[in-house]
């Protein structure tokens, strides 16, 4: 399959782009791995004619709206984001109304509907910047509630009014399993994403993004670290560096791991499932993606 996947590839003129949360098998025909923002800048400056995204709904969405005359394929549909969808963008605009005054910022993990309702976008490597960079005091976030909660707690002179969201894999994890691997590995780092719990983040020598976490591990002198988010996390820090210890204290994201090699190829065969966005929304949706970037200076 792996084979086939190379060949079709260059017949087709495609590129397939993974996030950090696959599976190890989709590492090996991936042409980049990296986390949704890193994925966003490679959507935006392949020269591919077909973009095979290895991710969730959320992320296919962003690669078509930031290359509309692109074909963009997410080979299983089934493949969402349960954190995405506990914003809609009939909600958004209801709670609008309540905070007129209020700038909207997106966490990509989002639908495009969201998004184009949104003034910008962010990622949880850049949400914190974002939202400095923004002249507005109050700031309404949308839709993970602890990503907005560690927002705050680094902008304390800004009013972030909190969506009721979050991510089930990151809630999951408990300060008694941080406690009971802290037993174990007494001398390892604790890397925690900010979609994690307060009480987890407390906990943790590091508070990172996923591409936070590459660069905080290739620099750091600790040998074991444990790795608050999902477990396909330990498949990139493994193939970075084989001299580390590293130790999952969250589980795995079952939509993202829908995506599989028969998937891909499947996808590449069949040009399933192409991903298109209503131009309206993508129009807007795009502003508030390109904001972002403007933002971060990337």
């Amino acid at each position: 399959m792996k084979s086939r996947i190379a060949k079709l590839k260059r017949a087709k003129n495609a590129i397939i782009l993974a996030h950090n949360y696959q599976l190890p098998e989709i590492y090996d025909v991936a042409d980049f791995i990296g986390d949704s923002f890193e994925l966003a800048m490679r959507a935006r400056a392949t020269n591919a004619e077909i973009i095979v995204f290895a991710g969730v709904k959320f992320m296919a969405e962003s690669a078509k709206i930031l290359n509309p005359e692109k074909k963009v394929l997410l080979p299983d549909l089934a493949a969402g984001c349960p954190l995405a969808d506990f914003a809609t963008a009939e909600k958004l605009r209801e709670r609008k109304k309540e905070f007129p005054e209020a700038a909207v910022v997106a966490y990509v993990n989002s639908s495009a509907a969201v998004k184009a309702e949104s003034d910008v976008c962010c990622t949880s490597a850049n949400a914190v910047e974002i939202c400095r960079k923004l002249s507005a005091q109050q700031i309404l976030f949308v839709p993970d509630r602890n990503l907005g909660e560690w927002v705050a707690e680094q902008l304390p002179k800004k009013k972030i009014i909190l969506w009721n969201g979050h991510c089930y894999v990151h809630s999951k994890i408990s300060a008694e399993t941080v406690a009971a691997a802290k037993k174990l590995h007494p001398q390892a780092a604790v890397l925690a994403h900010p979609e994690c719990p307060r009480e987890i983040r407390e906990l943790a020598d590091e508070v990172l993004g996923t591409g936070g976490m590459l660069k905080f591990v290739k620099n750091s002198a600790a040998i074991k670290f444990l790795i608050g988010t999902e477990s396909g996390m330990l498949e990139k820090l493994r193939r970075m560096t084989s001299s580390k210890k590293f130790f999952a204290l969250g589980g795995e994201c079952l939509t993202m791991k829908k995506i599989t090699l028969a998937k891909v190829l499947h996808s590449l065969e069949n040009d399933k499932f192409e991903i298109e966005v209503e131009a309206a929304i993508a129009e807007k949706a795009r502003e508030s993606l390109e904001r972002m970037i403007k933002l971060t200076g990337k």
